[in-house]
């Protein structure tokens, strides 16, 4: 090759590579920085498209999180109701016992039919305190009550559409505490309608008994259904976030010994740089 002062081939192969490790360098350090070997579209276009969609995959199950969790909460407000009409059940059957054999009319009928009402009221103020978000299950409802389940539409159905009106609290207090269609045949005397004396039979307390403890029942596995739904997501999530992980994260193990790799590397290149720009000084010496 010639000697020349205008094109000096050395000093560009060398620029060349000294511009390049400063291109790596500049990726390595930038995946050092932000922990991720795809940060941008720019690094790896359908990695990018892949995580990105599977981060609002990731984002929309949290919104799936918060429904199920309410439908968790509206089944157990009603469940810790529940549980305040069984007790108050269980008294009701013995005093429907003591009210048979009480004498009518006597003292001791009346005191024990006052207790009696005391109870059913109690019964009453709990099923219509039962209250979460605005719904209730002891209620009437025009529509089904359900949660999402995924990001799909998929719903969970705790209620389905029950509108008879024996499934409100009614203004004359009778109370349905019925669940599903499916049990709109209840009577009347198995609703809390122990208002006549007639009605205050230990028979007609263990029908309610009977028909509320399957409605619990029926409450119980539903939050058990719901407590599954929800370790499902959560675990759901987790698996997202590692696959995402595993998409774009950067090896900082690997990085940082290709980060100094790369510093030795583009030391040596502006090192060869600075002797091929000497190398043009040499054709002075020609003309000495």
């Amino acid at each position: 090759m010639a000697n020349s002062v205008n094109t000096n081939r050395g000093a560009l192969i060398a620029l060349q590579n000294l511009n390049a490790t400063n291109r790596a360098l500049e990726v390595t350090q930038n995946r050092v920085n932000t922990g991720l070997k795809v940060a941008t579209a720019k690094d790896n276009g359908a990695i990018f498209a892949i995580a990105t969609a599977q981060r609002a995959e990731m984002g929309a199950q949290d919104a799936v999180k918060q429904s199920i969790e309410r439908g968790k909460s509206i089944v157990d407000v009603a469940l810790a109701a529940g549980e305040t009409v069984v007790e108050a059940l269980t008294e009701l059957k013995s005093l429907a016992v003591a009210i048979q054999d009480a004498p009518a009319g006597s003292d001791t009928a009346t005191k024990l039919n006052n207790d009696f009402t005391a109870l059913v009221s109690e019964i009453r103020t709990a099923l219509a305190g039962a209250t979460f978000d605005g719904v209730n299950l002891f209620n009437a409802n025009t529509a089904d009550i359900a949660v999402t389940t995924n990001t799909s539409g998929g719903k969970f159905t705790i209620k389905t559409t029950y509108t008879a009106a024996a499934g409100a609290i009614a203004a004359d207090g009778k109370i349905d505490p019925t669940i599903a269609p499916a049990d709109a045949g209840v009577t009347p005397a198995n609703n809390f309608n122990f208002d006549t004396l007639t009605t205050r039979t230990a028979a007609n307390v263990d029908r309610a008994i009977n028909n509320f403890t399957a409605v619990m029942a029926d409450l119980g596995t539903k939050s058990k259904s719901l407590d599954r739904q929800l370790t499902f997501v959560g675990k759901f999530q987790d698996s997202l976030e590692t696959g995402i992980g595993n998409l774009v994260d950067a090896d900082l193990a690997k990085e940082s010994a290709r980060l100094t790799a790369l510093q030795t590397k583009q030391q040596l290149g502006v090192q060869a740089l600075s002797i091929a720009n000497q190398a043009s000084s040499i054709v002075l010496n020609l003309f000495r």
